[in-house]
């Protein structure tokens, strides 16, 4: 009697996914929505910030300041919109924007006081709130997923 060919894992609702399965971006969308709803649960609802700017806050937290360029840049968004939420940031008095000694023509963004003790905050949750995620992986596989994702990133055009 013929077997079936192995088919991926049914993901809730058991749905056949047809020709999405191929789909790096299908399989992307899909794994995010464990990762959203953490991350709303985590951070969006007990610190009021969204994906950019918990991100933002991170970075300055790792760089200590960065200019406007620089984290739009990085963050593949445009100047404007990145304004935006900086001025918001700088409203909550999460950061502050001075001007560069060398160069006083430049800007540079970093975290006021109280920006610095959330992203402090910010990182201590975030170190815990995916391991329900994670605790379906063995370490070699959180790794290579890590580093597969990063690849991925390092090649996107911008």
């Amino acid at each position: 009697m013929p077997t079936k060919p192995a088919t991926e894992p049914a993901l809730p609702g058991h749905m056949e996914q047809g020709s999405l399965t191929h789909l790096l971006g299908y399989h992307l969308a899909q794994a995010s929505i464990p990762t959203d709803h953490v991350f709303k649960t985590c951070i969006q609802e007990t610190f009021k910030l969204n994906k950019l700017e918990f991100t933002i806050l991170i970075l300055l937290q790792a760089n200590e300041e960065l200019t406007p360029k620089r984290l739009s840049t990085v963050l593949n968004i445009a100047a404007p919109n990145l304004t935006l939420i900086l001025d918001r940031l700088e409203k909550c008095d999460l950061l502050t924007r001075i001007q560069s000694v060398r160069d006083r023509r430049m800007q540079l963004v970093r975290l006021s006081e109280s920006g610095q003790a959330m992203a402090a905050q910010l990182t201590l949750v975030s170190r815990s709130m995916e391991e329900n995620i994670w605790k379906h992986l063995t370490p070699a596989e959180k790794q290579i997923l890590l580093e597969l994702l990063r690849k991925v990133a390092q090649h996107r055009k911008t």
